[in-house]
């Protein structure tokens, strides 16, 4: 592992570069004062990830989303420093300049740092709640005679070792979701893991694996020997372990990766092909999972299929001589049973059967029988684009989680989502498609846990039968996820190659004189393989290449020159590549249509942007781009998905593109005028999605919740909004005295915060202007530090033009922090519309007498009617938390 300079040791650099190359006494303090923050910052993050190690390994506690957070903005700041240590190491004459600019910055961002990172209500909170995976019913007495079995002797003191073995397809991944999902549900004590160890999964990969399923930080130890002492230190720490592994392929000893057999009641679990596996594992109760016998492989297709699902005497003849051929095999049951759903012709049943039968070997062994059923359901897709997105599954690794946002992405890239649509109906048509491929069962579908995204899964045996697809034609040349160290010999790489997947492996490295001759090679994903270098010759012989992917390889600083011949390009992705700083022209890439340098180091926009005239996708997000040269996003006028948000640039609202089909926008405004304007723009039709940030706003505290999100810092009293708005927060805007006004018409608002605006007097005018449709939409609102704040509504009266029934009848969440002017929060004529209320926290309110006042005389009438038509004992029912 690479040796990282400290933060500590960068700024003592900068010092002794400013001292040696001018007079240094202007900004010494200042620079010594950043020191001591910074080492200050330093120890407090080493303080902070030890104890979030140390939590995590445990398995009940995990870190607070604000935690991670922070260290996220820890870890930018280290970055920001870093490129002000190399920019002030080549530009020595402008030292005093570049000094006096960032030091103040600097400062702050540490202070804000330490302050920020004093969690006084902890790091952790407990681990989410368990949450059992998704799984088909088990059929038949036998598997539930394993399963009950199995769960017995997980829980005595009789064995440490045992192992499912049984043909691919069989069910064995199957019965171990079941007895995961058992575990958790009848013994709460019991810490479960499930680890997929996979076909190519090195004793290495394993370990790291079950150190990440554990929250066990391995990098900090560089002997072999300390990583599996310390695995085996946090598996065996604490009683009630079971570490379940599945689909292992080769025996993993003990000893080697850190399984503590034996000791405190660790228990492992595995599932492989193989009883050879079995013995070597020193498993002392291996259990063949059988195939389903006839009538429960009739009863599994029937469940596949849909009970509703009737079958005539004919039909069903040929159904059960198809079951047949799957020999009991419930994926291919399961698989087969997908195909034929919804079918009610005769004609296309005897076609399945008769293509079964047609297609079976004398000899074959259960593999290859599953292949055909798997095979035959592939064939019955028919629409060939279905088919094509079938197969770029497997250019995935083995039991890789395939985003589909990420897959859909790729998918419009390589054009088999139909152009010239909007880039929600491609994401549409995409979401279709995928949708098709899982209630067929050739892909399996899951929720990610850290996340509201969605997934997609092949089981290995589907893959291997696509893999087997792709290697006659359409050529794919796939080793990802495979601990990969080198690129293939030249005559791996064949004339006829149409995709090569080397994504997911780690330190690739290329020859120094690499260049194969692949003249039909579309596309090139190598991406998360920590790649250093690449030859330019490498990219001499694919003048086809569409789509480039080197994402996330984090250790590349340059790209060779050859990729500004690659005229077919359609998408280079270079997300995360966070020591990158430099890619040739792209002024012949004209083809481009998605170029992704998020979290890279380019500090200029690469040259010949503007000649990307068919760019639909940009994203410059967290790069430390300065300056966006004049008229070059204006001519991208086909773009869809624009993101430049990264507190370096400013956009002028003149200069962004109008192209009515931009779906996702994200900018940064110098002021709320260029917002104004911006927005003004959009007339009846915006983006679908945008982050708006003005004025000088702390990145620390935006957080894009919600698809359409505005963010202000400073301002005049006018502000233009978007009418479908979700969340809004603004600071310092002293100038405007009622909010609202400006948000007649947003019928989406759902979170909305407000602060250090010194002259918000209320929130609510009582002007016609001001009908509020959005008092029935919004679900949280905080305000903080609102000195001149009187009342919600002006004058504290009601809202007549708003249906009474409606006022805050969604709000969820009310704070009001630091409002020193206010005496009363509610009047009572509110009080039974807040009957979704559930966080009230009032805090430091100097004035503050009540929380409900009296009504006054104009409001009596208003007061009479809300309560009247209230049901009893409505008011605050759902309150949970007050403070």
């Amino acid at each position: 592992m690479e040796t990282v300079k400290s933060l500590t040791d960068t700024v003592k650099s900068l010092i002794d570069i400013g001292k040696s190359a001018m007079d240094f006494e202007s900004v010494n303090k200042k620079m010594e004062t950043l020191k001591r923050k910074v080492e200050v910052l330093e120890s407090k993050e080493a303080d902070i990830t030890r104890a979030l190690n140390e939590a995590e390994s445990r398995g009940s506690k995990k870190r607070k989303t604000e935690v991670n957070t922070w260290l996220g903005h820890v870890a930018n700041f280290k970055n920001d420093i870093q490129q002000i240590e190399q920019k002030v190491r080549a530009r020595g004459w402008a030292i005093r300049e570049l000094l006096q600019k960032d030091v103040d910055r600097l400062v702050n961002e540490a202070t804000e740092l330490v302050q920020n990172g004093n969690f006084a209500e902890g790091l952790t909170v407990k681990a989410d709640e368990r949450v059992s995976l998704l799984t088909t019913d088990l059929v038949g007495q036998e598997f539930e005679t394993n399963k009950n079995t199995i769960c017995q002797r997980l829980t005595s003191d009789e064995s440490s070792i045992i192992g499912l073995y049984g043909a691919g397809g069989v069910g064995k991944t199957t019965m171990l979701t079941h007895i995961y999902n058992q575990l958790l549900e009848d013994f709460p004590d019991t810490s479960v893991y499930w680890v997929t160890a996979s076909q190519q999964c090195s004793n290495f990969e394993l370990r790291n694996r079950i150190a990440k399923k554990v929250g066990l930080d391995l990098s900090q130890y560089d002997e072999e020997k300390e990583k599996v002492a310390n695995l085996a230190h946090t598996l065996g720490g604490r009683r009630g372990i079971v570490l379940i592994l599945d689909d292992v392929w080769k025996c993993f000893p003990a000893e080697e990766v850190g399984f503590p057999i034996g000791v405190n009641g660790f228990k492992l679990i595995l599932s492989t092909r193989s009883l050879e596996i079995c013995r070597k594992m020193n498993c002392q109760y291996p259990i063949k999972v059988e195939p389903l016998s006839a009538e429960d492989a009739w009863e599994l297709f029937l469940e596949t299929l849909g009970r509703e699902t009737s079958l005539s005497p004919q039909i069903e003849v040929i159904a059960r001589s198809l079951v047949r051929n799957c020999d009991g095999l419930p994926l291919g049951i399961v698989t087969m049973a997908g195909c034929m759903k919804g079918v009610d012709d005769i004609c296309e049943w005897r076609n399945a059967l008769e293509a079964m039968e047609e297609s079976k070997a004398a000899q074959e062994d259960m593999e290859t029988k599953v292949f055909r059923v798997l095979k035959y359901s592939y064939d019955n897709l028919k629409d060939t684009t279905v088919q094509q997105c079938f197969l770029y599954c497997s250019l995935f690794p083995e039991d890789h989680q395939i985003g589909r946002d990420e897959l859909i992405e790729y998918l419009i890239d390589e054009r088999l989502i139909d152009e010239g649509n909007s880039r929600q109906a491609k994401f549409d048509r995409g979401h279709t498609i995928l949708n098709k491929l899982e209630n067929v069962c050739l892909l399996e579908g899951g929720k990610f846990t850290d996340s509201n995204g969605r997934y997609l899964k092949m089981h290995d045996l589907i893959r291997d039968m696509a893999i087997q697809l792709t290697s006659v034609s359409p050529r794919f040349l796939v080793k990802a996820g495979v601990g990969l160290e080198d690129i293939p010999e030249d005559e791996m790489w064949s004339e006829d190659l149409v995709r090569v997947s080397f994504m997911w492996n780690y330190r690739l490295s290329f020859p120094s004189n690499a260049s194969p001759r692949c003249p039909r090679l579309s596309t090139l994903l190598l991406n998360n393989s920590w790649i250093k270098s690449i030859p330019d010759c490498f990219f001499m012989h694919m003048n086809k290449l569409t789509v480039l992917d080197l994402s996330f390889n984090m250790a590349i600083e340059s790209l060779p020159s050859s990729i500004s011949n690659l005229r077919s390009l359609t998408a280079l992705l270079l997300r995360e590549c966070l020591n990158l700083k430099y890619v040739p022209s792209l002024e012949n890439l004209t083809a481009l249509r998605r170029l992704d340098i998020s979290h890279t180091r380019i500090a200029e926009v690469p040259q010949g942007i503007e000649m990307l005239v068919n760019l639909r996708y940009l994203n410059l997000e967290g790069t430390p781009i300065e300056k966006i040269p004049d008229r070059i996003l204006s001519k991208l006028c086909h773009l869809e998905y624009l993101w430049l948000f990264n507190y370096t640039v400013d956009v002028g609202a003149e200069e962004l593109p109008r192209s009515r089909k931009l779906d996702t926008f994200t900018g940064h405004f110098k002021d709320t005028v260029e917002l104004n304007t911006y927005v003004s723009s959009w007339e009846d039709r915006g983006p679908n999605s945008y982050l708006l940030v003005s004025g000088d706003y702390d990145p620390i505290r935006v957080c894009p919740d919600f698809e359409r999100s505005v963010y202000l810092n400073g301002g005049g009293n006018s502000l233009v909004l978007p009418k479908d708005i979700q969340l809004l927060k603004i600071e310092n805007c002293d100038e405007i005295t009622c909010l609202f006004c400006s948000l007649e018409n947003a019928i989406h608002l759902k979170v909305c915060g407000i602060s250090h605006c010194k002259g918000m007097k209320h929130l609510f005018c009582s002007s016609s202007c001001c009908r509020l449709p959005l008092l029935q939409t919004l679900q949280e609102l905080h305000l903080d530090d609102l000195p001149n704040l009187n009342d919600l509504m002006e004058g504290g009266t009601s809202i007549t033009s708003t249906p009474s029934n409606c006022i805050f009848q969604s709000l969820k969440v009310f704070s009001v922090i630091r409002c020193h002017n206010m005496k009363r929060l509610f009047m009572p004529w509110v009080l039974s519309h807040l009957q979704n209320l559930e966080t009230l926290w009032v805090e430091d309110c100097e004035q503050m007498e009540e929380i409900i006042g009296e009504a006054s005389n104009e409001d009596e009438d208003q007061e009479a009617t809300s309560i009247t038509s209230a049901p009893s004992n409505c008011i605050f029912h759902s309150l949970k938390y007050f403070r």
